[in-house]
């Protein structure tokens, strides 16, 4: 194994918390991390000089409410996409930064050719979806072959790539798919036979959920299952934790490389559909930015676990989405900013700490068992 995957492993098994948590344990950490969290943002809240209480009340109020609880699932189901794309390369030791312009560059494209109405109905729905999918996985690839190839890496080429990805969208809209409406350049609307309908949250209510949620959930178990359940996702996980040990298995590295990074690319141009099919129809100057940034930050707090990165991109769109409440009462919408921040921290300083704890208790463990049977003797000698 080469200096840099050593240490790129190490810092991965620390960071990424890929060691695994038993009993109460896995428990512990996440209890430490909110609680933790809580008083960090408590004190921020009494330096600035805001009722800790009322401003966590507001919250809880503001969660409960139907059309709140839509809204964060909506939005929830967009940084979720965003997390999974993030997490198939952090499986496999790869940095992908490129998310935020793998799915944008993804959504103009296809926003364009949705616009454009080429097939009806269900069927530009789902020539929507495949062109999206070809387009992140295309554009993720070229940082893939870099690394491959050229030795540059990832984390260096998909951010350049971010840029160009947006430079090149700007161009598409302004040149080729734009139509501009008052002020507003953007794509041709797509038609509303080819639009995601919607999933009531209460029956008989009109507060509607994203249909795309079912999409996420589907992606979610095809990711664990991949991942956890096939031969190939084996060779994935193996391959991020030991390049050389693969190589000795019989496992082409580059092809592994080259692959994630693709299957990346294809989850991550995924992310800006929910919004394109089911709430604003086209690529505007309004369409939602740095989805990619925040699914680096939800996949660290859920640990690449398909179930933990759904809370935890349900608990950013709770407060992001619950910023606007805090302001009533007078609270900059930075405390959120604050919060959010503080969560991930706690999260991994707390896995840190328990996971350091259960190498204390192992050791301890197995110094009793060790000490055991040489006492054992000494107990049975005749008076």
């Amino acid at each position: 194994m080469s200096e840099r995957s050593s240490r790129d492993g190490g810092f991965l098994d620390r960071v990424l918390g890929r060691v695994r948590l038993g009993g109460w344990l896995a428990v512990a950490a996440p209890v430490i991390a909110v609680v933790f969290a809580v008083l960090i943002t408590s004190v921020v809240l009494l330096v600035a000089g805001k009722a800790p209480v009322e401003a966590f009340t507001t919250l809880a109020d503001y969660g409960t409410q139907p059309r709140s609880m839509a809204m964060i699932l909506n939005t929830g189901v967009m940084y979720y996409i965003s997390a999974l794309a993030v997490a198939v390369g952090f499986r496999m030791n790869l940095f992908n930064i490129g998310v935020d312009g793998q799915y944008r560059l993804a959504a103009v494209v296809a926003a364009g050719l949705g616009g454009a109405a080429v097939v009806p109905g269900v069927l530009n729905i789902v020539l929507v979806i495949v062109v999206a999918v070809v387009v992140g996985a295309l554009w993720a690839a070229i940082a893939g072959l870099l690394r491959v190839y050229r030795g540059v890496s990832e984390v260096i080429s998909t951010i350049m790539l971010n840029a160009i990805a947006t430079g090149l969208g700007s161009w598409l809209v302004s040149e080729h798919f734009g139509v501009l409406t008052g002020n507003d350049l953007g794509t041709r609307p797509i038609p509303d036979d080819a639009h995601m309908p919607g999933i009531p949250l209460i029956a008989g209510t009109p507060v509607l959920v994203n249909g795309f949620i079912v999409v996420a959930v589907l992606l979610g178990v095809a990711y664990w299952v991949v991942l956890n359940r096939t031969r190939f996702g084996f060779e994935l996980r193996a391959t991020g934790k030991s390049e050389s040990a693969a190589v000795a298995s019989g496992v082409s590295v580059k092809k592994m490389i080259v692959v994630t990074m693709v299957m990346s690319g294809a989850v991550a141009g995924l992310i800006g559909m929910p919004e394109l099919l089911g709430a604003s129809y086209k690529y505007s100057n309004n369409f939602p930015a740095g989805l990619g940034f925040t699914g680096i930050a939800i996949a660290l707090l859920g640990r690449n676990n398909p179930i933990g990165m759904a809370v935890g991109a349900l608990l950013w769109s709770f407060l992001d989405n619950s910023s606007n409440q805090l302001q009533l009462l007078d609270i900059s919408k930075e405390i959120v900013q604050i919060m959010q921040g503080v969560v991930v921290l706690s999260v991994i300083i707390a896995y840190e700490l328990v996971h350091r704890y259960r190498i204390v208790a192992e050791q301890r463990r197995v110094s009793r068992e060790l000490a055991a049977p040489q006492e054992a003797p000494k107990a049975e000698a005749p008076a």
